[in-house]
């Protein structure tokens, strides 16, 4: 839990004050902040991460408009389930999302998180699945997105 957070909240956030405010200062710069669309969603069997998240997908939009009249900008990228070491470290292969054979390439989450970076967009979701759910995640009761959110990381759930 806590490695969680000082991943997420605490370490992006000492980066980003270090980096940004030198971006400030010579008033220009961009900022890629790697949010998730599980900020979107309660994270069932994934709390702190989800919330984590939820927190960086804010905080990013916040800053951007804190800096609006600088030329600093700041994107926040938002994959979804991505094919990296994440799932096997998180202890999560055992559940239906970590076992999930299509998950997004990286290099193509990264291509997308930098293009939007340099065309100076506030935010992008990876993945044309991934811009439904989210959609669906900003128009669903947060008790129904909490059990879809069970059926994909709880412990086990890949066997099923």
């Amino acid at each position: 839990m806590q490695h969680a957070i000082n991943t997420n909240v605490t370490g992006t956030l000492d980066l980003i004050q270090r980096v940004g405010k030198q971006m400030r200062r010579r008033n220009k710069g961009r900022i890629l902040i790697t949010g998730s669309i599980a900020g979107f969603m309660p994270g069932t069997f994934q709390a702190v991460y989800n919330g984590t998240k939820a927190f960086i997908d804010s905080f990013s939009y916040a800053l951007r408009n804190e800096l609006k009249e600088t030329e600093v900008s700041v994107t926040c990228l938002m994959p979804g389930a991505t094919d990296t070491d994440f799932f096997a470290r998180a202890d999560l292969l055992d559940t239906k999302v970590g076992a999930d054979e299509h998950k997004a390439d990286p290099a193509d989450v990264a291509k997308t998180g930098f293009e939007a970076m340099e065309r100076g967009e506030a935010g992008v979701v990876a993945g044309a699945s991934n811009k439904l759910r989210a959609a669906l995640a900003n128009v669903m009761p947060n008790v129904l997105l909490a059990e879809q959110h069970r059926k994909m990381a709880e412990p086990g759930s890949a066997k099923n």
